[in-house]
């Protein structure tokens, strides 16, 4: 299938942030450790751009990472908007995204932000729960988070919010509780980022010092399922789980500690299939079959069949299944599976599984 969404991203790193959260190293996380550049800034766009094949008819999206944009200084806000507006006035660029603190957005902001073409804004979120928030040297609270997502909803911009999963103080308790709050605001989509360990951090200090114990990465995994199913349930986007590995961002590089793992979104969604498998095995029934055959899009094949077919292997031994075939069927729907035994054929959805069983 060819690829028809395109993100170009432009790092500002820890740009308009006078806060230093002890999770962050903007410059290690995004990889970047030069400032930024307008001319590069507009050179990087226009290479890009150079390299999509048939780009007119593409949905490409300029998206500022790394800092919160809206507290840079205003003139360099405009400089690099202007720069992403250029394209997107052309009907080049279809997005503009940035991302930015809860609490540097207010209406004056947004108008000017809006007015220069920004249709996406993500907000670092991470916690909503206040002690955790002291904790990690947030430097705003959860009343911040909502009064800039009932500000942001005023005008016509998709709303993001990042939320973190192990901060200092966290529990699996205090993680739902900042879902269930994110999911009362109703954004269009959220990110989930498990806490990790990054070099050159005050949080690597509390961790050599053991007064930080990440989570470990099985628990992780379950916790990101629980939130995946609860966001599901709620049709909000999941749009990332985990930070995007790099050439640093590896364990052993500057990930010194964390449930760090380049496929985590992976093994999260594989956990998910596995119960929603499991679910659709006892319900129907199914017990010593000859064989049974799964069909699913391709974007779900992984998943059915779970890491190193862990899935289908826990499937054949619990049910006593001689052989599960897995086809791909690319008119299902995303994480739909349709089930074939000699008696039966039935189609699952998985929002069915998710308001029957949990």
């Amino acid at each position: 299938m060819a690829k028809t969404n395109y993100i170009i991203p432009v790092f500002v790193p820890h740009k308009g942030c006078p806060f230093d959260c002890v999770f962050c190293n903007q410059k290690r996380i995004t990889g970047n450790v030069e400032d930024i550049s307008i001319d590069k800034v507009r050179n990087q766009i226009s290479d890009y751009i150079s390299t999509i094949p048939d780009y007119e008819n593409k949905n490409i999206e300029i998206a500022f990472f790394g800092g919160s944009f809206t507290g840079i200084e205003r003139d360099l806000q405009e400089s690099l908007l202007k720069v992403a507006y250029e394209w997107k006035s052309k009907g080049i660029v279809n997005h503009i995204r940035l991302s930015t603190r809860p609490d540097y957005i207010n209406e004056d902001i947004m108008e000017f932000l809006v007015g220069y073409g920004v249709s996406i804004i993500e907000l670092g979120v991470q916690s909503m729960d206040e002690k955790i928030l002291n904790l990690s040297g947030r430097g705003h609270t959860p009343e911040h988070v909502k009064i800039a997502v009932n500000i942001m909803k005023n005008y016509p911009v998709k709303v993001g919010l990042q939320m973190m999963v192990g901060l200092p103080g966290d529990t699996e308790d205090s993680v739902n509780y900042t879902a269930d709050e994110i999911i009362r605001l109703k954004p269009d989509f959220v990110r989930i980022y498990p806490t990790l360990v990054v070099k050159d951090t005050e949080l690597e200090e509390l961790y050599i010092n053991s007064k930080y114990i990440p989570f470990n990465l099985d628990s992780t995994i379950s916790i990101c399922k629980d939130l995946l199913v609860k966001f599901i349930k709620n049709r909000i986007e999941v749009i990332r789980i985990g930070l995007q590995p790099t050439e640093n961002i590896a364990k052993g590089k500057d990930i010194i500690a964390g449930p760090f793992h380049p496929s985590i979104r992976q093994l999260v969604e594989d956990n998910l299939f596995k119960d929603f498998l499991n679910y659709i095995f006892s319900h129907s029934k199914l017990e010593n079959e000859k064989e049974v055959i799964l069909e699913t899009s391709d974007k779900n094949v992984s998943s059915v069949a779970g890491h190193n077919k862990s899935n289908i292997k826990f499937l054949k031994d619990k049910y006593n299944i001689g052989k599960i075939k897995i086809i791909r069927n690319n008119s299902l729907i995303d994480r739909n599976v349709k089930l074939f035994t000699n008696n039966n054929m039935i189609v699952y959805n998985i929002i069915q599984y998710i308001n029957d069983a949990i």
